[in-house]
């Protein structure tokens, strides 16, 4: 049954944001990274981005974004609804949109001079399939001319819901890890074949740094060679 009235959505939206707060706040994060540290507090002024996360792994980056300059790309589909009044409660903006509703006027939205920063998008939303990138993304990309920052999450043994992504919600007192590589960038006016080129390359990225993330938050080994660097650990709601 579908949960249609405004009153009752934004009710259980309040009380999963305090019920996300509680939880997350027991959830300790570790971040690292190849190359440059993406974290958008430590963006430069005029840089722009696009992070790219697995649908099944947001709850984790929706805390950590949370209050900074990131807006989260969310769906019209009415369980995007839920999410956008999440997000309002975390002080975390939103637009709407999706490549199958909405797109065009998200990209109005993100094209206003100095309005956004940088969007996180889930490029396997709002349905599916899990993990695999649909081309919309891409098309962001190069209309935006922002590179895609791919982002890996990963949970210790978390709790799976029956969803289509699978939704993992991380257990209290279990580490979560968040790692992040060199952005993609995507040229203007290229043809259809080399853009599947780039959404192949981005959901390839994706499912290597996922899987890295998912060792080291089970393992807690580094993800990487000692050559790459572990930014911070911290708990998620910090």
């Amino acid at each position: 049954m579908k949960i249609r009235r405004p009153w009752v959505i934004r009710t259980l939206c309040m009380l999963g944001y305090w019920f996300l707060r509680a939880l997350l706040a027991t959830v300790f994060c570790k971040y690292w990274r190849t190359g440059r540290d993406f974290q958008p507090a430590h963006l430069k002024r005029h840089e722009r981005y696009i992070y790219a996360m697995w649908h099944e792994y947001l709850l984790v980056p929706m805390i950590r974004f949370s209050h900074s300059s990131a807006r989260l790309l969310i769906s019209q589909h009415a369980d995007g609804l839920i999410v956008a009044e999440i997000c309002k409660h975390l002080r975390m903006g939103v637009v709407r949109g999706s490549s199958t509703r909405g797109g065009v006027e998200a990209v109005r939205q993100l094209l206003r001079p100095g309005r956004y920063r940088c969007v996180a998008v889930t490029p396997d939303g709002p349905r599916g399939p899990r993990r695999k990138v649909q081309m919309g993304i891409i098309y962001l990309a190069a209309k935006l001319g922002w590179p895609i920052v791919p982002v890996g999450v990963g949970y210790r043994q978390p709790w799976r819901l029956r969803s289509w992504d699978r939704l993992a919600i991380p257990k209290p007192y279990h580490p979560s890890a968040v790692v992040t590589a060199e952005p993609i960038r995507v040229p203007a006016n290229l043809d259809r074949e080399a853009l599947e080129a780039y959404r192949v390359k981005l959901e390839e990225a994706l499912l290597d740094l996922t899987a890295k993330a998912e060792r080291a938050a089970a393992t807690g080994r580094r993800p990487f060679t000692a050559a790459s660097s572990q930014i911070s650990t911290q708990k998620a709601a910090a």
